[in-house]
């Protein structure tokens, strides 16, 4: 399945250390900053559905700001309870100062 980039933000609307909060084609995306580095997750939390970009980075780790479970931003896997399901990430690229993530024809389906 091919994936299809779809501007998500300005890069200038990330926080320097953090993460915004977007709705792309009707998905719900975190699109996060951390160092010189962008990431994108989908912005629903796998133990509670409460949006992930509302809470804390650090460290290549985004923390939930509900019950405090912890997901690496470059694999969407849990790294601290209570959630134990991954979240979906998606391929971001940066041009021209926007920031792309790539969706299939799954994720816009769902």
């Amino acid at each position: 399945m091919s994936a299809t980039y779809l501007r998500a933000c300005a890069l200038s609307d990330l926080p320097a250390e953090g993460a915004l909060g977007v709705e792309v084609e009707g998905v719900l995306v975190a699109v996060v900053r951390t160092g010189d580095e962008v990431f994108a997750l989908h912005d629903v939390c796998s133990h509670e559905e409460v949006p992930l970009s509302e809470g804390e980075i650090y460290d290549h780790t985004l923390e939930c700001w509900l019950h405090g479970s912890c997901f690496d931003v470059r694999t969407g896997k849990p790294t601290g309870p209570p959630a134990t399901k991954p979240v979906a990430t998606y391929p971001v690229k940066v041009e021209g100062g926007d920031v792309y993530v790539a969706l299939t024809a799954a994720d816009l389906t769902s």
